[in-house]
C-alpha cells in the first residue's frame, strides 16, 4: 500500500516541473513529506526515488545530511520550536529563553515532549534580529520575547492544539 497519497505526489510533481531535472525537487519533495507526516516515513523515500527517478540510497543521503528532516522513529511534535541563538539574539536573552523553555516543556533540544505538542530545537539564525530574542513556530516568527511571554504563546498553542486533535 503506497504512502504518498495521490495529491502528495501530485504536490511533488508540480514540483519538479520548476526545475532542470525531476531530481532537482528533492529537497521540496522531503519538505513536503515532512509537512504531512512529521517525518520521512521510511517507505515514502522508496516511493520518493521511484517518483523522482533516482536510487533510493540518494533520496536517503540527502535526507541524512540535513539535520531538520526527521525519521519515523524521531517524528516532529504538531508544532516546531525553533529558538535563535544568533548574537543580537543571545545578547538580548536567547540562551536564556532556550533553557527557559527547556525547563518549561521537561526536553532538551531537539527532543518532542511526550504529549507530540512540540518540537523545542535551536537555529543559528532565523534571519529576524530586530525581533530579539525570537522563536519560530512552525512557519511563524515570534519576538521580541520575554520567557514568560513565550511560555504563555506555547500554552495558547497547546490550547488550539487541543481542539484540533492535540
Amino acid at each position: 500500500m503506497p504512502v504518498l497519497s495521490e495529491d502528495l505526489r501530485q504536490a511533488i510533481e508540480n514540483y519538479t516541473h520548476r526545475y532542470a531535472t525531476r531530481q532537482a525537487a528533492l529537497l521540496p519533495a522531503l519538505h513536503l513529506i515532512q509537512d504531512r507526516f512529521r517525518c520521512v516515513p521510511a517507505a515514502a523515500i522508496e516511493e520518493l526515488a521511484d517518483l523522482l527517478d533516482l536510487h533510493p540510497a540518494q533520496v536517503y543521503d540527502t535526507l541524512s545530511f540535513y539535520g531538520f528532516f526527521r525519521d519515523a522513529e524521531h517524528p516532529l511534535g504538531k508544532f516546531r520550536v525553533w529558538v535563535c541563538r544568533s548574537l543580537p539574539c543571545m545578547l538580548r536573552g536567547g540562551e536564556d529563553l532556550l533553557d527557559g523553555l527547556c525547563r518549561y516543556l521537561h526536553v532538551e533540544p531537539g527532543q518532542t515532549t511526550p504529549d507530540g505538542s512540540f518540537t523545542l530545537e535551536y537555529a543559528e539564525c532565523l534571519g529576524a534580529c530586530e525581533l530579539a530574542p525570537c522563536l519560530l513556530v512552525n512557519d511563524e516568527c515570534h519576538g521580541p520575547l520575554t520567557l514568560e511571554a513565550a511560555r504563555q504563546l506555547l500554552d495558547q498553542l497547546r490550547q488550539q492544539g487541543g481542539q484540533h486533535g492535540i
